[in-house]
């Protein structure tokens, strides 16, 4: 089974709050017959579109490949947050890489987060960008650990932008009493993700890129010029970006190895009266293993996303959000639920991500582990640098040990989720 259309009509956007609520793209045309380009680019969403806008304004000629719709993926489907950094802390980052690499992957971070606002800023993307991210504990211990990472970025990587919150604090903002503590990024910010894919749409096809949609690519035969071949086509070109992420499937063993896919949930409340969960409009994440996170949408519904799955089908999609959904605001016990869609993202092992040169010159970047709608939008910068001849970013994150996870490709998955089970059973026992 393949994940591309388990749980999706080919072609049709989920029917999420996100879709809903942006205006559509016109369609673009399928793949036939022979095409010929500098650049083939697997995959529509943050990473090939941002690759694609990039090498386009450097004078390339660009074709974009989507099985389904532009952003029709994680991309126009994920929570919206912007951060700064990387998935993980960086206390972790320098045990791994050292301090001078860990250094560089924070500014890069950083850089993330920068492009998204100014091609927000640069395109005139209409979506809803506002600063702020929560990130709220649900263990006392935990507040700890966060004020204190809070001064670590302040002192050694001059990251002044959080603010130290207490219980009361957190819950004049979150209106719940379930979180006792944590700190609020005033330097991260939320979007409306699918609104910004369709920006970047637009801008890479001013830039000169072609687009092509309902194109699944079912085979790469290398060579110093690449074919790309789909069910009515192919792309002959001098290089090829693979953007597939979670949807990659089995096109990269190499890739696939090490960049699994896991799907994640998120509901959309029916509107609610102004402050009800939220005093101010900022996004939250919590502390859980199984993170929970939300924010309030343009027209007043709460957006809240949490539970994960493994395999290929997604489960009750309302039943599944709604418990987390109510243990930290109880008071909806009786709110309708007018949305409810799931989307399949990509984690790695060590939760960074992975860039690997699959060819000489066939490139990929994935794996972004939730902290994608920054680290993709970079990603297809970086990667038209390194095909442009500049190397020195894609190499420093492509020189990062990945792990492959363990099982293979038929165990990773029963693996993973009876890890996950046990992680989320010490978040209901707090341990």
């Amino acid at each position: 089974m393949n994940l591309l259309f388990a749980n999706d009509r080919a072609g049709e956007y989920p029917p999420s709050w996100y879709a809903a609520s942006a205006t559509p793209l016109a369609p673009f045309s399928a793949l036939k017959g022979a095409y010929r380009a500098d650049v083939c680019i697997i995959g529509a969403g943050y990473t090939g579109l941002s690759a694609a806008l990039h090498l386009a304004e450097r004078g390339y000629s660009v074709a974009v490949l989507d099985a389904h719709r532009v952003g029709f993926g994680a991309s126009g489907r994920n929570g919206g947050q912007v951060g700064p950094g990387q998935r993980i802390e960086q206390d972790t980052i320098e045990r791994m890489v050292g301090r001078e690499d860990a250094r560089k992957l924070w500014a890069i971070g950083l850089e993330a987060r920068d492009l998204v606002q100014t091609l927000i800023a640069r395109l005139g993307i209409d979506c809803a960008y506002k600063p702020g991210v929560l990130h709220a504990d649900w263990q006392a211990r935990d507040v700890p650990h966060a004020h204190a990472y809070a001064e670590k970025l302040a002192r050694d990587y001059d990251y002044t932008e959080i603010e130290t919150l207490d219980r009361d604090a957190v819950q004049a903002i979150v209106r719940t009493r379930a979180y006792q503590g944590g700190v609020l990024d005033h330097g991260a910010g939320h979007l409306h993700p699918l609104r910004y894919a369709f920006g970047l749409a637009r801008g890479a096809v001013a830039a000169g890129a072609q687009l092509f949609e309902n194109s699944l690519v079912v085979d790469i035969q290398h060579g110093p010029h690449v074919r790309v071949q789909t069910a009515q086509g192919h792309v002959a070109a001098d290089h090829v970006l693979i953007a597939a992420n979670g949807y990659l499937g089995g096109l990269v063993p190499q890739v696939a190895a090490k960049v699994m896919p896991i799907n994640n949930f998120i509901i959309a409340t029916e509107p609610l009266p102004e402050g009800s969960v939220l005093a101010r409009d900022v996004a939250v994440a919590d502390s859980k293993f199984v993170v929970n996170y939300f924010r309030m949408s343009d027209d007043g519904r709460l957006l809240f996303g949490g539970g994960e799955s493994y395999g290929y089908r997604f489960p009750d999609l309302i039943r599944t959000v709604r418990k987390p959904m109510l243990e930290v605001f109880p008071q909806l016990a009786e709110t309708p639920i007018a949305y409810a869609w799931g989307g399949t993202l990509a984690i790695t092992m060590t939760r960074l991500p992975c860039f690997a040169r699959v060819a000489p010159n066939v490139l990929s970047a994935s794996g972004y582990s939730g902290h994608g709608v920054a680290l993709a939008t970079l990603a297809g910068q970086i990667m038209a640098e390194a095909l442009a001849g500049q190397a020195e970013r894609f190499d420093l994150m492509a020189g990062i040990r990945l792990p492959g996870f363990p099982g293979g490709p038929m165990l990773r998955s029963p693996l993973l989720a009876l890890a996950m089970s046990w992680y989320a059973l010490r978040d209901r026992l707090g341990l």
